[in-house]
């Protein structure tokens, strides 16, 4: 390449520089993931004890108290999920939390079903 006159630049180190900065994604933690991660957290304590009101149920202890911990939990759990799922806009992989609300949501429905099967249970053996 030789000698460029005065006041021309070649153009190449521009458009390289463009194409880095948007291939830059965001990892770890982020303000948008932490949100929905501790919402997953607490749909996966309500599933914890939905599982443990069914199994009190089913053996002689009763487990009204867990299905209802499991059912607050529950609710909780799929209520912000999906409020954080309406507020993400991005997909997957971008920081904005979707994936884990995805799953506080998905949590959250198998805590409600396990708390409702063992309140029905419990309901039944005392009728």
């Amino acid at each position: 390449m030789g000698a460029l006159p005065a006041g021309l630049v070649p153009v190449e180190p521009a458009v390289a520089y463009a194409s880095v900065q948007l291939v830059a994604a965001d990892h770890g933690m982020t303000s948008g993931r932490l949100g929905p991660t501790l919402t997953a957290l607490m749909g996966l304590l309500g599933l914890i004890a939905g599982v443990l009101a069914l199994v009190r149920a089913i053996g002689s202890r009763g487990g009204k108290k867990q299905a209802i911990i499991a059912l607050v939990l529950g609710t909780g759990s799929l209520a912000l999920g999906a409020l954080f799922a309406a507020q993400a806009d991005g997909g997957p992989g971008t920081g904005n939390g979707i994936v884990g609300a995805w799953l506080a949501m998905l949590l959250g429905v198998l805590g409600l079903t396990l708390a409702v099967s063992a309140l029905v249970r419990t309901r039944s053996r005392t009728v």
